[in-house]
């Protein structure tokens, strides 16, 4: 008997760079197990060794919002079409509710039922942009189901679309592979050695790390990442005279990164805005490591009792914190139990056999 069939992607090239694709590798994967096949689409680049069942290599230019982006949805949703009549998928997972790819599958999608994913960089430019909102009401409409991955996401999605489609919103907590044993543990002495690791753009602000570090004494910083903020970040450092306290490391395959947590005492996560699931920041707990993160819709319940909330980019809050924990061993121990803790209830084994159903259910659906 042939196994359903779920045709998905992001239009981004596939490496593991983005905690969406890496999210997506995790959970159609495990997918497979639960009798489904998946059939990933994305744009040219990349040689990471993810865990789809079939990929295919989209054509189209990219095009963020603005003048072009409604050709390039154009040219996906052709590209998107014959998929369709080639593969016959039996259920279609859009990938973020305001991607050009998930347009396209709106659009094309016909009679297959459509299931959309909210990831959080999409909710937060239709918070922002006009046409992002307009995009992400469309994606919306041709869905059967939205899944988002915490009740905070879920209100703004709901307030984003008027509250028309509040009964198609569906809470699926994300997930994260557990590793065997944590690999971090608290170590004697007060200069704590901290990690900020993530994509560098401004709403992650690895800015507020920085800052804070240089309101303490001692402490280092290790920031791992890439992205357009990283110039800015560089000169900050340099100005407030951190050049020999933070050090900026290059992205890390998520492998690679989870060996390194054991060189830290804690994770410093510094999102301003919403923050959909914070993958790295549970994944940092499931190894040991607490995690002084920011006070914003969704996190603070994510992150249960494995770390310590300031007010987001307060960087005076930080420095208090950081300094607070590098004071008191007792604290730190606790936080690193309450981490291991809180991170077993994020088993991505769990967020898969969630979305399977829900999958299942959705293929009775229609547009």
């Amino acid at each position: 008997m042939t196994r359903p069939l779920i045709l998905t992607g992001i239009d981004l090239p596939l490496e593991p760079s983005c905690g969406s694709t890496i999210w997506c590798s995790d959970i159609y994967t495990r997918l497979t197990g639960h009798g489904y096949d998946t059939l990933f689409a994305h744009l040219p680049g990349g040689t990471w060794q993810h865990g789809f069942t079939t990929t295919a290599q989209l054509a189209a230019a990219k095009a963020p919002y603005g003048p072009g982006f409604d050709a390039y949805a154009d040219a996906l949703t052709d590209e998107v079409a014959v998929l369709i009549r080639e593969h016959q998928p039996d259920l279609i997972h859009a990938q973020h509710l305001g991607f050009g790819l998930a347009l396209a599958f709106a659009r094309a999608c016909g009679e297959v039922p459509m299931v959309s994913v909210a990831h959080g960089t999409d909710v937060i430019a239709a918070t922002e942009h006009a046409q992002a909102r307009t995009v992400l009401n469309e994606i919306v409409d041709a869905s059967v189901s939205v899944i988002v991955p915490n009740a905070a996401m879920a209100d703004e999605v709901n307030r984003l679309t008027d509250g028309r489609h509040t009964g198609r919103l569906v809470v699926v907590p994300w997930g994260v592979p557990l590793p065997a044993a944590p690999t971090a543990h608290p170590r004697a002495g007060n200069r704590l050695r901290l990690v900020h690791a993530g994509r560098l753009d401004a709403n992650k602000s690895t800015v507020t790390a920085i800052e804070a570090l240089a309101q303490t004494t001692g402490h280092q910083l290790a920031v791992i990442g890439s992205g357009s903020e990283l110039d800015t970040l560089t000169r900050r450092a340099a100005e407030l005279d951190l050049a020999n306290r933070v050090a900026f490391e290059p992205f890390l395959p998520r492998q690679d990164l989870f060996k390194r947590f054991g060189d830290f005492d804690a994770m410093l996560f510094t999102t301003r805005t919403l923050e959909a699931y914070g993958l790295v920041a549970v994944e940092a707990q499931a190894h040991g490591l607490p995690v002084l993160y920011s006070d914003i819709p969704g996190l603070t319940a994510t992150m249960g009792a494995g770390g310590l909330s300031f007010p987001p980019g307060d960087t005076a809050a930080l420095a208090s914190l950081i300094d607070h924990l590098a004071a008191s061993p007792a604290t730190r121990q606790l936080l690193h139990q309450g981490a291991v803790a809180n991170a077993r209830s994020y088993d991505i084994a769990h967020t898969a056999a969630h979305l399977a159903a829900l999958s299942h259910t959705a293929r009775g659906g229609s547009r």
